[in-house]
């Protein structure tokens, strides 16, 4: 892992891989989230190519949010290598060692962690923890990634009280706006109108929408071919309403953000 403390100006880069995926490059340290990468995943496929390897390079550590299918990935995860270090929800670290991963960590809300430079820090979210068919069940997780620059990764979550009461600013949030079909199902994640009221009670300074055009089950995305592409913009239209002052990085699949404040 990298060490050693980094200079107030360090670079912040966000390399938006796709779905929850996400390389967040800060102080040099480089951390990885939910990593799904693969070109299919059970009846699910991956609208945009699967990203080159050399994009994955170099990861000093992995942060899983919770436990579904399309964010904790186990092939995926040992494309990256079974030593990388991975922090997963308290209670699923039997689980993960026993799928072969060698340095698997157990984190539990409220608690911090030190990736050379970089503090992470688990808090709450609202979701399902449960490992379907037979797996465990875990309370899901989101992160504060915390340098130079804080990041707010949410994982999957719904509104709750207290949403954005983490004791310090958040510079850029990574918000889910979507899911990997034509609808969110039943409750416990954000669409682009809910994601801009966690906007309005986060009150980051800059926010890059996530989890949406990516997955989709075979065939539907020409049956939904908007749902493919709306969700970030209509997080922007909704939050130049409820959340003005957040400046709104709506970013491709397969992007790079460079955030300058």
């Amino acid at each position: 892992m990298s060490t050693g403390a980094a200079p107030a100006a360090s670079r912040l880069g966000l390399d938006f891989i796709g779905h929850s995926a996400v390389v967040i490059d800060l102080d040099g340290v480089r951390i990885l989230t939910d990593p799904i990468t693969r070109a299919r995943v059970g009846p699910l496929r991956r609208v945009e190519p699967v990203p080159a390897r050399d994009r994955l390079r170099d990861i000093d550590a992995v942060l899983i949010s919770h436990l579904h299918w399309d964010h904790l990935d186990v092939p995926s995860l040992r494309d990256l290598g079974r030593e990388i270090p991975m922090f997963v929800p308290a209670g699923s670290g039997a689980w993960m060692r026993s799928a072969g991963f060698g340095d698997v960590r157990e984190i539990g809300v409220g608690e911090s962690i030190s990736i050379g430079g970089v503090v992470v820090r688990a808090v709450m979210a609202i979701h399902s923890g449960y490992r379907p068919p037979l797996g465990p069940t875990a309370p899901p997780l989101g992160f504060i990634i915390r340098g130079s620059r804080s990041i707010y990764f949410a994982g999957d979550t719904d509104l709750f009280d207290g949403m954005g009461e983490f004791g310090e600013p958040i510079d850029v949030a990574l918000i889910p706006v979507w899911g990997w079909g034509p609808t969110l199902g039943r409750g416990l994640h954000l669409d682009p109108l809910r994601a801009a009221r966690a906007l309005r009670m986060i009150k980051p300074r800059a926010a890059v929408p996530i989890h949406w055009g990516t997955y989709w089950p075979h065939a539907l995305g020409r049956v939904f071919p908007e749902r493919l592409v709306e969700p970030p913009a209509a997080l922007v239209e909704y939050a130049s309403e409820l959340a003005p002052d957040v400046r709104m990085l709506p970013t491709a699949v397969g992007d790079v953000v460079e955030w300058v404040p």
